[in-house]
């Protein structure tokens, strides 16, 4: 969800670098991580919040405006009991979409070196749920539709370092529980609880062939839901992608490939005797395509980007869908 500075020039050689092996070895290495949960299946971490070029730390002194659109659909099998806003069901049914308008602003002066960006971003959740539930007469199904104000993510730190063709990025996304949420409704446009997600990321441009690779890696810390007294276990996160820059008119489409591993660490605190550890996983891969259209020190971007999950454990499997939209408005040197 961040953007860099993009040169307006590029050169055309075929793609031809060292980086290229090295992100292609670590892209692939995402799926051999072993297993070691999280309240409701899903968490503060989402696959392809940040993965790609357009999400490191910006690097150019200036605004970068960015609204986003996500849609997930996926399920559980009702073979697995899920804590839910202090109800547990066997199995459920999810769909959401969200609206993510937010901005980011990085300053002139540096800090250790590094560019210092800070941002917010907003939340609108459409939520969708169904499951099981037991009651004294029996198993019966509930589903549930929500709408409103979801969780904010608020940035207070944001590094990015520039060395040749390398970026190291360092962030501090920190998730603050502002959405709606109610104990015992299945549907919650919110999370109700804090938590921080320390990242870092390295990232590789190679400003004559076009190509360029990323990799983030992450650790979501959640606090305590004081509603349901239930604390979701730490999750390790990674995402990565490859991405071949094309000249296409003005500007320049980009052709790639997008992973993700979620692993959670450590056990969920407090559950229900019904649900166990209740240890998650997901993973998954693929393509990101976008068009980039330099502008002197304005840059606007569009990207795309479908992630399937294709491995996941006490978690649902589906989709996400990503539509993002940058607009990076320069007022420094770049």
């Amino acid at each position: 969800m961040y953007l860099m500075y993009f040169p307006s020039v590029w050169g055309r050689r075929v793609f031809r670098n060292s980086g290229a092996a090295i992100f292609v070895s670590a892209l692939m290495s995402l799926f051999s991580v072993s297993t070691s949960a999280t309240e409701g299946g899903i968490g503060y971490y989402v696959p392809g919040t940040t993965a790609t070029l357009i999400d490191r730390a910006p690097v150019q002194t200036g605004w970068v405006f960015e609204p986003m659109y996500m849609n997930y659909s996926g399920d559980l099998s009702a073979s697995v009991n899920v804590p839910i806003a202090g109800l547990v069901t066997a199995g459920i049914d999810v769909r959401i979409n969200s609206f993510l308008p937010g901005a980011l602003y990085t300053f002139e002066n540096t800090v250790l070196g590094a560019k210092y960006t800070v941002g917010a971003y907003l939340a609108w959740n459409d939520v969708d749920v169904s499951g099981r539930l037991s009651s004294p007469l029996g198993s019966i199904r509930r589903s549930e539709s929500e709408s409103g104000l979801g969780d904010t993510s608020l940035i207070p730190l944001m590094l990015g370092w520039v060395d040749g063709n390398w970026q190291y990025n360092v962030m501090l996304p920190v998730r603050a529980p502002t959405g709606d949420y109610e104990t015992g409704r299945l549907a919650n446009p919110g999370l109700n609880y804090w938590a921080v997600d320390p990242t870092f990321g390295i990232s590789y441009a190679n400003m004559e062939s076009g190509f360029n690779a990323s990799l983030f890696g992450g650790l979501t810390i959640n606090d305590e839901n004081d509603d349901t007294n239930y604390r979701s276990g730490r999750m390790l996160h990674f995402d990565a992608s490859l991405q071949q820059m094309i000249k296409a008119g003005n500007g320049f489409m980009t052709l790639g490939l997008a992973a993700f591993l979620g692993n959670q660490i450590s056990d969920d605190k407090n559950q229900s005797r019904f649900v166990g550890a209740f240890q998650t996983k997901t993973a998954g891969i693929g393509p990101a395509i976008g068009y980039m259209l330099p502008m002197g020190k304005d840059n606007i971007v569009v990207e795309f980007r479908w992630l399937p999950q294709l491995d996941t454990k006490n978690t649902t499997e589906g989709d996400y869908y990503w539509l993002k939209f940058v607009y990076q408005l320069g007022t420094g040197k770049k």
